[in-house]
């Protein structure tokens, strides 16, 4: 794993805030403010944090569903956040997603093989129908189905079932990369975890490099190789996982870990409550963006902004002054 496929830098993207009767903008919600990272083959980067802080924007942006402000979004040496039109279509098939609802990410009135097909007709990957139907049979059998669900309708699947078909219809177009929006955070946990071993079954087999997105600091752990937290559309660290979970440098990562559940109810472990709630991304504080429930806030933290840097070799965080 050491080619890049994936480099991100300085991605912003602000959303105006509009009022009064013409509609004038009259400030921004800064969902990604200069967030850079990048993903290597067949790596899986996991990007974790509370809600709001910017983690689906960024997948939504890389993608170009939501358009970008500014930054570079670089896949296969390719800057996507400047192509139009058929060179960016041509590109796009190299990457799929997978969203947080299966239920309402597959179309009630399409048969499950008329939802694999489609994708692929659109990108001009197959022939003729007879083609189709053979890659769509693949597919779903990747994900644990069979041939008769093609001809089922989506209310006739359980959750789980939904969002492996979801699966099989981003793998018709034989993606490098999948962004993985809280894949699992609508199911079950027995349909959790059947789910997250599917994928890194998939992932093995086609070699395939995940953007994992969640705010469950558990699931990160167990399918990620990296780490990104973000707090306020920022990045606050980025390192492998056992740095994050072992030696985090960041105060916020800390908190974060304290906060995940232990299975062992006699084991006392040392919970770090932060005070107040996360400030409004409108309104957002000067200096460091943590600095208002930072348990080791000084002065300059008020008033200046900390930039992302290695405190260790290959683990970068924001912070005037790292723990741990």
């Amino acid at each position: 794993m050491t080619e890049e496929l994936l480099t991100v830098n300085n991605l912003k993207k602000y959303f105006p805030i509009r009022g009064g009767i013409l509609g004038h903008i009259r400030g921004y919600v800064k969902a990604v403010d200069g967030v850079s990272f990048s993903i290597k083959h067949g790596e899986t980067f996991g990007l974790v944090g509370e809600s709001g802080s910017g983690k689906t924007t960024v997948g939504r942006t890389i993608l170009r569903l939501t358009e970008p402000d500014a930054g570079e979004i670089i896949f296969h040496g390719v800057d996507i956040a400047k192509l139009k039109g058929k060179e960016l279509i041509t590109i796009r098939r190299k990457m799929q997603i997978v969203f947080q609802d299966p239920y309402a990410s597959l179309d009630p009135r399409q048969t499950i093989k008329g939802a694999l097909i489609e994708p692929m007709k659109a990108n001009k990957l197959v022939e003729n129908d007879a083609e189709a139907t053979i890659k769509a049979v693949e597919s779903i059998r990747k994900v644990g189905l069979n041939e008769d669900h093609l001809y089922r309708f989506p209310h006739e699947f359980s959750g789980g079932q939904r969002q492996r078909i979801a699966v099989a219809r981003a793998l018709t177009t034989n993606p490098d990369l999948m962004i993985l929006d809280e894949p699992t955070s609508f199911l079950d946990v027995s349909v959790q975890a059947q789910i997250l071993a599917l994928l890194i079954d998939i992932q093995k087999e086609m070699d395939l490099m995940y953007l994992f997105i969640s705010h469950n600091l558990a699931v990160i752990e167990h399918m990620s190789n990296r780490v990104g937290v973000m707090y306020l559309g920022k990045l606050v660290e980025v390192a492998d996982k056992q740095a994050i979970y072992q030696h985090s440098a960041h105060p916020y990562t800390q908190a974060l870990i304290s906060a995940i559940p232990t299975p062992d109810p006699n084991r006392k472990k040392n919970r770090i409550v932060l005070p107040g709630d996360a400030p409004s991304p409108v309104n957002l504080p000067s200096g460091c963006r943590f600095h208002p429930r930072c348990p080791y806030v000084r002065d300059n933290c008020r008033n200046e902004e900390p930039d992302l840097l290695e405190v260790r070799k290959d683990q970068f965080a924001a912070c005037f002054y790292p723990v741990g």
